[in-house]
């Protein structure tokens, strides 16, 4: 692709905002609509991907670093198992919805910590889908740079 269309990188650096704002929001209400943490994660990375793509891996206004990036993926991670952890420990179930307690197993000052709110009562199903979100935008886009490095280290060398 070329790197010198300006209408491209007129375009892009909104389409990308909009595109990661989706992503957002689709994982912010994934418990109540179609969508959730993966979809979410995979719009926000199309964004980034964007970006990178038009406007090369050094100069796109959306640049992460591999820190940010490492980052994300671990804060993704460890929420999810940290999530399941309580729900074993406190529910008898790895991911154990602790914040709508179903089996009347969890003591009420646990279950108001983490209960959602919202009017649905999905628990704690909404801060999975959080963490499932920053895990799979991190991973979608760390990808992407790998190669746009690689790509960029294979020109430099011919």
């Amino acid at each position: 692709m070329s790197q010198n269309s300006m209408i491209l990188k007129l375009i892009s650096l909104p389409v990308s905002i909009i595109l990661i704002a989706l992503g957002i929001m689709t994982i912010l209400g994934g418990h109540i609509t179609p969508g959730g943490g993966f979809q979410g994660g995979a719009m926000i990375a199309s964004g980034i991907i964007l970006s990178v793509l038009v406007y090369g891996l050094g100069n796109s206004p959306l640049e992460l670093s591999h820190a940010y990036i490492e980052v994300f993926e671990s804060v993704g991670a460890l929420g999810f198992v940290i999530f399941g952890l309580i729900g074993l420990f406190v529910g008898g179930f790895f991911l154990y919805n602790v914040g709508t307690d179903i089996f009347n197993v969890v003591p009420a000052s646990i279950q108001s910590l983490l209960h959602y709110p919202d009017v649905t009562n999905a628990g704690i199903i909404p801060y999975l889908n959080i963490f499932v979100g920053l895990k799979v935008f991190a991973g979608l886009s760390s990808i992407v740079i790998a190669f746009a490095g690689f790509k960029k280290l294979v020109e430099e060398g011919e």
